[in-house]
Parts: structure tokens; C-alpha cells; sequence
């Protein structure tokens, strides 16, 4: 029992001095560590604010380039495939944004890319014919790399003029769809497949049965059609600068040197020689949409890798592409 301020008796046990200072010190103790969590959550909420800022702020700010004239780059990097990198929605926010200044003398494209999805290469050629009728003063360049292929080259040949390095692969204007198929696969490791279907060729393509020849005949139509939207588009956009023969658009590719004397390119030079000899404003400012910063972190680290190879095979196996 323990006596209060008055001498009076209280039920309250007294807390020995020593263990009011443990208390006192354990309570301190998890102050700072809360604190220190505090702090922690604070700076990396600092640092994605600073992360997702920056990702939207446009690139002519990043390079300086304010109030002064320049040759807007976009570049076109990899497949060409919805949610890539080189998807139609990013190439076409950057052309919409680079075409937005006026301080923008011209737009290079700058293409490193086999090819893929026809659907937006398409919907690339399309805003591009789109944003030159209706700012015919500002010229679109196209500056091919290592490769500028099949998809990659459906949006070249949208712009004013195309170049190239001799060594530089160009053209593949054909479609393609390719899969395996695995029709006796099953029977011999003992596996009985069962499908249901509603709609006699709903399950066309199927790797796992044999091929139909009337089904062959349909997908070999579904390519021709695409195959002569391509032509009609590459057509359209070199016009008389095409030289046609045989093998134009038979899906071989040629290098830059001999891409030039087919008409295919006109020309020699990187996005810097393009800026500085061309357009005449050297100074070059990347409007290159790259999208959520978030998945650009998680590409880095790889955590998207498998989702990214799996989401290809998909889109490889089901549809038309470029390459």
C-alpha cells in the first residue's frame, strides 16, 4: 500500500523509480521510431510527387529550349504495339505537343523499330498526313536508324521526306501471322482435348486442330487486305519518288544505301544532321511521350518483364503485324 499527498492510504501500487524510467525511456524510444517513419514515408512521397511532376512537365522545359526555336524529336523505339512504348497513343502525344509550340520549326521522328501492330502504325500515319495538311508550313521527317521496318516504315512514309544511314535496314512491306500448331501433340501424350464452340469457324487458327482449307483461305484474305492498305499507304505517301517494281512490296527489305535509290528514302543523315542542315534549327527538344512513370520505374526493375512477354505472345498469335 502506498500513502497519497495527504498521508492517506491509496490501493495504488507505487511504481519504482527505475521502472518509471524504463517506462519513460521505452516511450522515447518509440517516438523516435515513429519519427523516423514519419520522416521515411515523407521523403518517398516527396520523391514520387517529384517523379510524376517531372514525367509531365514538357520536354522543352527539361532542355531549356523556351522562347527559342527548335526541331521537336519523337522517337519510335521497339514494337510498335498498344501499351508500349512506341504505342499510337504516345507517338501521337507528342506529335500533338510538338506541333502545340511555335517555337517548333519541324518534327523528326526517330525510328529504331521492326514494326508491329498495323492498327497503330495506321492510326500514327493518319494524324501525321492530318497535323501536315493542316500546318503545311511545318514539315515531318523521318530519320531511320538501325531499322525501320515494316510497321516502323508504314509511319515513315507518312512524313515529307525520309533518311537514312546507308547500313540501315528498310522496308519489309508485307503482313504477316504466324503461330505453331500441335494437332497430334495431345493425342500421343494421351490428352483429350474438348472445345465447344458457337459459330462454325469460332475456333479458326486453333493450334491444336488440323488446318481447314477453307479457314486458310479466309486468314490468307484478312492479310491481303491489310497487305494493300500498307501499299496504299507507302503509295500515297512517296508518290512519284517510289520506284515500283516486282519486289517492292513483296516484304524484302533493303539497306538504307539501296533504299534511297528505290525511293524508298530520300537521303542520308541522323536527326542531328536533319535539324542542322534541313530544318535549320539545330537545337533539338524530346517530345517523346513515355507514359505512367510508375510502369517506367517497374520496366527498369523488371517486374513487368514476364506480363510484357506474355501480353507479345498474345498479340503475335492473334492478330495481323508488321515485321
Amino acid at each position: 500500500m502506498s500513502r497519497d499527498a495527504w498521508g492517506h492510504q491509496s490501493d495504488q501500487e507505487s511504481i519504482p523509480v527505475g521502472g518509471l524510467e524504463r517506462v519513460a525511456m521505452a516511450l522515447l524510444a518509440e517516438q523516435r521510431r515513429a519519427r523516423r517513419w514519419r520522416i521515411f514515408f515523407r521523403l518517398v512521397y516527396i520523391f514520387l510527387l517529384v517523379l510524376i511532376v517531372g514525367s509531365l512537365l514538357p520536354k522543352r522545359l527539361e532542355s531549356g529550349s523556351l522562347g527559342q526555336d527548335f526541331s521537336a524529336v519523337i522517337n519510335v523505339d521497339g514494337v510498335i504495339a498498344d501499351h508500349a512504348d512506341a504505342s499510337a497513343d504516345h507517338i501521337i502525344a507528342g506529335l500533338d505537343d510538338a506541333f502545340a509550340d511555335p517555337h517548333c520549326k519541324a518534327v523528326i521522328l526517330k525510328i529504331d523499330s521492326p514494326g508491329g501492330s498495323p492498327v497503330q502504325a495506321d492510326q500514327v500515319y493518319r494524324e501525321i498526313r492530318r497535323l501536315r495538311r493542316e500546318h503545311p508550313q511545318r514539315k515531318v521527317y523521318a530519320v531511320i536508324g538501325d531499322i525501320g521496318a515494316s510497321g516502323a516504315y508504314y509511319i515513315a512514309a507518312a512524313a515529307d521526306e525520309i533518311y537514312v544511314s546507308p547500313a540501315s535496314i528498310v522496308g519489309s512491306i508485307g503482313v504477316i501471322m504466324d503461330g505453331f500448331g500441335f494437332p497430334q501433340a495431345l493425342q500421343k501424350l494421351g490428352v483429350e482435348r474438348r472445345v465447344l464452340t458457337a459459330g462454325t469457324h469460332k475456333a479458326i487458327g486453333d493450334p491444336f486442330s488440323a488446318v481447314k482449307p477453307d479457314e486458310q483461305a479466309y486468314l490468307r484474305a484478312v492479310l491481303e487486305q491489310v497487305h494493300q492498305q500498307f501499299i496504299a499507304a507507302v503509295r500515297e505517301g512517296r508518290g512519284q519518288r517510289l520506284h515500283v517494281d516486282a519486289n517492292t512490296f513483296s516484304g524484302l527489305f533493303w539497306t538504307g544505301d539501296q533504299a534511297v535509290q528505290l525511293g524508298l528514302a530520300d537521303g542520308f543523315g541522323s536527326a542531328a544532321d536533319v535539324a542542322r542542315q534541313i530544318v535549320h534549327a539545330p537545337n533539338l527538344v524530346n517530345f517523346t511521350h513515355e507514359g505512367n512513370p510508375f510502369d517506367q520505374a517497374a520496366k527498369k526493375m523488371g517486374l513487368s518483364a514476364a506480363e510484357g512477354v506474355f501480353a507479345g505472345l498474345q498479340t503475335l498469335a492473334a492478330s495481323p503485324h508488321l515485321r
